[in-house]
């Protein structure tokens, strides 16, 4: 057998080594991918992040796909072994740097006008529904309805916090959605636009729901906002916690957000009015749903 069958021979192994080697790695990463990429939330921003994320995610696999690929090309087709001399009369070529300036620019101008347009929407805190006042404590948040005469902390149930102490000798897997849950959830509308208004009393906080797609610092002596509209099929229980290191007990101080149509958030809204009136937590006022009134503070 010659030389060069030989080298054939082995060419032929080494590739379909390496196109086992990614045939493995790709079915892995699909596996995963779930885990590894951001949620597309169940917000109309967090759908928009995404959409925005993945559309700029494939623009530079292809970026990728046409760099490497005329590189890898390039090494193998012109490689010395192959009896390829190096072109020393090229030394510079005005379109040629005219066009490796021009593409570029292109590209980062239809990568600008998508994200301009979704950082003026994340900003629009106009046509307001609900205005909720967060603030965060060590280590608890309190949530005020603006307008609406409700108030209430909500910290790390007591389950979770008495399984996470030293020598309790409770198994933090009997804990259902340990150090997840909270005394009392934070209830919002779902299809109907929510303001956070974000501040702190000690130190800095961060409010984060993954699937809300947005994190704000709370911070003291200052107001954050954010807004999330969940979509009107979405009614359920979403899950975060803190997202800025606030001092020991940072890991224990979780966010559980409940949504609700908007006829049981009105419900909810009368019901919680009440309760606190009659506790003597919250003066006389007219009990105001959030689709029948405009909302305090709404710009």
């Amino acid at each position: 057998m010659s030389f060069h069958m030989k080298n054939a021979k082995a060419r032929r192994g080494l590739q379909a080594a390496v196109a086992t080697l990614f045939a493995v790695l790709a079915s892995s990463a699909y596996a995963g991918w779930d885990g590894l990429n951001m949620p597309e939330g169940v917000t109309i921003l967090s759908k928009e992040i995404y959409g925005l994320h993945m559309k700029i995610f494939w623009w530079c696999v292809g970026i990728a796909v046409v760099v490497f690929g005329a590189m890898i090309y390039s090494m193998i087709k012109f490689r010395r072994s192959a009896g390829a001399e190096a072109d020393k009369t090229l030394v510079h070529s005005t379109k040629v740097e005219i066009v490796w300036t021009v593409i570029p620019i292109a590209i980062l101008v239809a990568i600008a006008v998508p994200i301009t347009k979704t950082l003026i929407q994340i900003e629009d805190m106009g046509k307001v529904d609900v205005n909720i006042k967060v603030t965060g404590y060590q280590w608890k948040w309190e949530y005020e309805y603006l307008g609406q005469n409700v108030s209430f902390f909500s910290t790390l149930k007591r389950d979770s916090d008495a399984a996470r102490q030293l020598g309790s000798g409770v198994d933090p897997n009997t804990v259902p959605n340990y150090l997840l849950d909270v005394d009392n959830v934070l209830v919002i509308p779902a299809g109907q636009k929510v303001r956070f208004l974000l501040t702190a009393q000690d130190v800095i906080h961060a409010w984060w729901v993954p699937d809300f797609g947005m994190k704000k610092d709370a911070i003291p002596g200052y107001v954050n906002e954010i807004w999330v509209q969940v979509d009107a099929d979405k009614t359920g229980v979403y899950r975060g916690q803190c997202a800025e290191l606030c001092g020991r007990d940072h890991g224990f101080m979780p966010i559980v957000v409940e949504v609700k149509s908007p006829a049981d958030y009105d419900a909810w809204l009368r019901a919680k009015q009440a309760e606190q009136k009659l506790a003597g937590v919250a003066p006389d006022a007219p009990a105001v749903t959030a689709s029948a009134a405009p909302a305090a503070m709404a710009q």
